[in-house]
C-alpha cells in the first residue's frame, strides 16, 4: 500500500481530515490534519489530536516498513492551504489569498485598476456560476487601503469599487485562507439562518 494511501486511512480511520503530506531530505514526515467539515460545528485541532494522531501513525508506519527519521504531526494554521473543491466549498465566504499560474493578461478589462501581469490577488472567495451553466469560483476584493490605528476616516468619502476576478480550480497555483489574527479570541462563524425571535 502507498505511503499516502496508509496515512491517510490511518487519519480518517481516527476521525479527521488529511490535508497535506510532506517529507523533506532530513527524513521528516509532515502529517497536516484538520476537523472534518461539520456545518454545525466548529471545533479546532489540539495538542491532545495530535499526540494520537502521532501514536497511531508510529504503529502503522512501523508495521508498514515506511522510512522516515522524525514525524511530525500539525494543524493546518491559521493560513490553511486549500488544494481541492472540498476545501473550497467549505471554506466560501472566508478571506482567501490565491496565486495563479499565470497572470491574468487579456482577462484585465479596460476600465479595471487590476495589473495585466498580477498573480497574486486577497478576497472573499464566492461560488458563481460559470459561463456554462456549471458552478465556478470568484475572489472579489476592494483595492482601498485600510485604515491605520486611530486614523480617521471621512463618512462622505466613497469607497473603492469591489473588483471580482472569475478562476477554475485548475487556474491555481495555490491558494490558502488569509491570515487574519484576531486578538479578542476565536469565534464561531455566524449561522445567517438563526433568527432571534422577541
Amino acid at each position: 500500500m502507498a505511503l499516502q494511501e496508509t496515512i491517510e486511512q490511518t487519519v480518517t480511520g481516527l476521525g479527521y481530515e488529511l490535508v497535506e503530506i510532506e517529507r523533506t531530505g532530513g527524513g521528516l514526515l509532515r502529517v497536516t490534519i484538520d476537523m472534518p467539515y461539520l456545518s454545525n460545528a466548529q471545533r479546532f485541532i489540539n495538542a491532545e489530536d495530535c499526540e494520537k494522531v502521532t501514536r497511531q501513525l508510529q504503529f502503522v508506519l512501523e508495521v508498514e516498513g515506511a522510512e522516515y527519521s522524525r514525524l511530525e504531526v500539525s494543524s493546518p494554521g491559521i493560513d490553511r492551504p486549500l488544494r481541492n473543491e472540498k476545501d473550497f466549498e467549505r471554506f466560501a465566504g472566508e478571506l482567501i489569498d490565491i496565486t495563479l499560474k499565470a497572470a491574468i493578461g487579456g482577462a484585465a478589462t479596460a476600465g479595471s485598476s487590476v495589473s495585466a501581469s498580477r498573480k497574486k490577488f486577497r478576497g472573499t472567495l464566492e461560488r458563481t456560476c460559470g459561463a456554462s451553466g456549471k458552478p465556478a469560483w470568484q475572489i472579489v476584493w476592494s483595492d482601498e487601503p485600510s485604515a491605520k490605528p486611530g486614523q480617521k476616516v471621512s463618512k462622505k468619502r466613497i469607497p473603492a469599487p469591489l473588483q471580482a476576478l472569475g478562476f477554475t480550480l485548475d487556474e491555481i497555483l495555490q491558494a490558502r485562507l488569509a491570515p487574519v489574527v484576531d486578538f479578542k479570541g476565536r469565534r464561531s462563524r455566524p449561522v445567517a439562518d438563526q433568527s432571534i425571535e422577541k
